[in-house]
């Protein structure tokens, strides 16, 4: 018996001693915001003030000084969320998540971004201070993993860590430009529509670009004045495989001083971004004797691509231009690796690279190229036996010089000095948004563009022999839509058409003119915005198109066919105004009403796999309004009953039962429960919380959210089957910055500032997010120096 006892005393005593000891490793895992460390090449002390949400406020002497600082606080947070950003378009995943990811790492090696880093690399003129400036950071970067600890993730996944490069920083702004490019859902997903169903099915989509709708206003001031298909589930596979950010959309509105309070420029601006865990930006505030900027960074970009200081103001949105092209190529009957080329059969260019696969061999793969681009066949196991498909990527073919346009952008004093940065971004394309303390507001559509003949379709794959020319006719950055202190005192964007281009009406893939129409509504006939009036408008859940697209359908509805029960709850979609507040149940039955409506007009020509990719694109929602209106399609008929042919009011009241059946079966027999809080979620995901014991230590939620597709406060789910409406992309980060109070201007993050799961600065703001609450960007140096944690670097002896 004494034995057992003292069998158990020391074995309590080891647990205890282990239980201390993952106790104590795991508190050396936490970022330190508080105390002193050494930093080779600092040139004089650096003092970092974290505020009450872990933002860093960065006082140097020097700007190599605060940007080497900025690059180790920045990894102490963010490291992992840097790593996997940079592998991406190195084809570096399957490294750290195995087999799984070979076909994303195929993929994305084969569009090139790794090669046009390397090449940009070599060019690189390391005399230019944005160079310079981009190595301090880095090496702030990797002096962290030489000397900090090692996140919780890297021990998870077993993978080392290594030191960052400038090549790297190019590689994870080749993934965000690819991130933007809705072509490669879109384009094959048409070309396919017309050869399988017909040329007049695309009619009916509208697919070239829309008169009838709201669009951006050029406005030149007169000195500037100028003469006026399987691919797509490949891409949509690739980067649905881990939860990582892809820009989505976006809105931001900047009010000249003619229309506010105080008389001065009031900006806004909320970039929509897939939600993840960590969230997209870091916040940091950077202040040395020639720079001042409280800006938002991408991991491992040293340049903040949102920013402000007291002088000027700068945000974005996705422009949605067109800069994707795909081509047929012809290959010689006689040998494979050769390809018609102005009537002259050449070789194509071939490329084989490694994949390292983690826990099993390496992978070794081979593509083509061809004068346009790499050959899609092949590089997934799903395409083949198909014709030969080229992608040709402006942002690969021409010199990247985005960096240096952010870091321009980024030290710019003046409008003129911020303009002139812009014609350096080429791709992708961005709608910069500008406001100043001198009240000039302004919006540039800025991308390097190109003349495109009437005759061509840029959204469907060119036949051999057609398309656009391989050296095309490039514009002059003073012809991008753009307008500067326009007459009517706002600029906004809303991922909306732009007004015409030298002429003629640039082919993108725009969002439809719900939020653009709500958001000209409400700026132009209100003059006297404050924050608070604006910081409501940013919350805005009311869709100002979706109550017509009501009114357009129940009209076909044949009441003498419902029970008593499905005419009362469409006097409630009748009644509803188009709110989506948790409580609504008009929002609900509307959502479902409208799943349906497409599933019932596109699904049994499209079937399952195509109708779900275009789903995945823009087309879908710019459809939906469209498609109510119009009495005639050949989409009407259900192509699945050859002997009957249906017509819109059999689609309508077909979609109108089955949205109730649905409810019922998912909600319950009682509709007045059926509220939007029970089917509209919203989860940030971390790549490893996809492991289920794991998912509540590292995802943040789910929660109950306002908002919904296409409103100012936009909250995009896919539509699936399930009837569950779980939020993938909104607002990843909301601003309001008022030029009459700068120190009191606002933002929020989703999540929190931190992405290491055992900081306190994880998820404390995800509560404020999801209830539409603000906390101060602190810019006043007394009331940041008041705060109770500070970092001090010096330099190393």
């Amino acid at each position: 018996m004494k034995i057992i006892k003292k069998i158990v005393k020391w074995l309590l005593i080891f647990l205890v001693l282990v239980g201390v000891g993952i106790f104590i490793f795991i508190q050396t895992l936490k970022p330190d915001y508080d105390g002193e460390k050494k930093l080779e090449g600092l040139e004089k002390k650096v003092t970092v003030y974290y505020d009450t949400y872990g933002i860093p406020h960065i006082y140097g002497d020097s700007e190599k000084d605060a940007f080497r600082t900025l690059g180790y606080v920045h990894a102490q947070d963010r490291l992992w969320q840097m790593e996997l950003l940079r592998r991406i378009a190195s084809g570096g995943l399957s490294e750290v998540f195995g087999k799984d990811l070979i076909g994303t790492d195929k993929f994305f090696l084969a569009l090139g971004i790794d090669e046009a880093s390397v090449k940009t690399v070599s060019g690189v003129d390391e005399n230019k201070e944005a160079v310079q400036l981009a190595e301090a950071y880095l090496d702030g970067i990797n002096q962290f993993i030489a000397n900090g600890p090692t996140p919780i993730e890297f021990y998870l996944t077993g993978i080392e860590k290594s030191e960052f490069t400038l090549k790297d920083v190019y590689n994870t702004m080749g993934y965000m430009a690819f991130s933007f490019a809705m072509a490669h859902k879109t384009d094959p997903l048409l070309t396919e529509i017309k050869d399988k169903l017909g040329p007049e099915y695309l009619k009916d989509l509208e697919i070239e670009s829309d008169t009838n709708t709201v669009w951006i206003k050029n406005y030149y001031p007169l000195s500037d004045q100028v003469l006026q298909n399987n691919i797509a589930s490949i891409v949509s596979e690739a980067l649905g495989n881990l939860n990582l950010p892809l820009f989505e959309g976006s809105n931001s509105w900047v009010i000249a001083p003619e229309k506010t309070k105080n008389g001065k420029v009031i900006f806004a601006n909320d970039p929509h971004i897939g939600f993840a865990q960590p969230s997209v930006w870091y916040e940091a505030h950077l202040e040395t004797p020639t720079y001042s900027k409280y800006g938002y960074n991408i991991a491992g970009i040293p340049f903040p691509v949102l920013g402000h200081n007291r002088k000027l103001a700068y945000g974005m949105t996705m422009f949605e231009n067109d800069d994707v092209d795909f081509y047929y190529e012809e290959n010689n009957p006689s040998d494979e690796n050769m390809y018609r080329h102005q009537d002259k059969w050449v070789a194509y260019e071939t490329l084989t690279k490694t994949i390292k696969v983690k826990d099993t061999s390496d992978v070794s793969f081979t593509f083509k190229k061809s004068v346009h681009g790499p050959i899609l066949n092949g590089i997934a196991d799903q395409v083949t036996g198909q014709r030969p498909v080229a992608m040709s990527w402006i942002y690969t073919q021409m010199e990247n010089r985005v960096i240096d346009a952010v870091y321009r952008m980024s030290h710019a004093e003046t409008l003129d000095q911020f303009k002139e940065a812009l014609p350096a971004i080429h791709a992708p394309g961005l709608n910069i948004m500008y406001g100043d303390a001198e009240g000039n507001v302004a919006w540039f559509a800025s991308a390097q563009l190109y003349e495109i003949p009437d005759s061509v379709n840029t959204k469907l794959i060119y036949e051999q022999g057609s398309g656009l020319k391989e050296n095309k006719t490039l514009l002059n950055f003073s012809q991008n839509p753009q307008a500067i202190n326009p007459p009517w005192n706002y600029v906004y964007s809303a991922n909306n058409q732009p007004d015409s281009i030298v002429g003629m009406l640039y082919p993108g893939y725009y969002l439809p003119e719900n939020r653009a129409k709500r958001i000209v509504n409400l700026l132009e006939p209100k003059n006297d915005w404050d924050s608070a009036s604006v910081s409501e408008m940013i919350l805005d859940v009311n869709s100002s198109v979706n109550p017509s697209i009501v009114s357009d359908l129940v009209k076909h509805i044949d009441v003498t066919q419902l029970s008593d029960k499905e005419l009362k709850i469409l006097d409630l979609l009748n009644a509803w105004e188009g709110k989506y507040n948790l409580e609504s149940l008009g929002a609900t039955i509307y959502t479902r009403l409208e799943y349906f409506f497409l599933v019932n007009t596109f699904k049994d020509e499209l079937g399952e796999e195509e109708f779900n990719q275009f789903l995945s694109t823009h087309l879908s929602k710019r459809i939906i309004a469209l498609m109510a209106q119009k009495m005639e399609s050949v989409w009407w008929d259900d192509s699945n009953t050859p002997e009957v042919i249906e017509d819109k009011i059999f689609v309508v009241q077909k979609s109108y039962l089955n949205a109730i059946a649905s409810l019922e079966q998912q909600l319950g027999p009682d509709y007045s429960k059926w509220t939007w809080n029970r089917v509209h979620t919203l989860e940030h995901p971390h790549p490893i919380g996809q492991v289920d014991a794991l998912r509540s230590f590292f995802n943040v939620g789910p929660f109950p959210v306002h908002g919904t597709r296409e409103v100012i406060n936009n909250m995009f789910f896919p539509y699936d089957s399930t009837g569950e409406y779980k939020t993938s992309s909104g607002p990843s980060t909301r601003r309001i910055i008022d030029f009459s109070d700068i120190e009191n201007s606002m933002s929020i993050l989703p999540t929190g500032q931190s992405g290491n799961p055992l900081s306190k600065h994880y998820e404390d703001q995800a509560e404020m997010f999801l209830n539409g609450k603000f906390r101060k960007m602190m810019m006043n140096k007394e009331e940041i120096q008041k705060g109770e944690e500070i970092l001090t670097f010096r330099p190393k002896d």
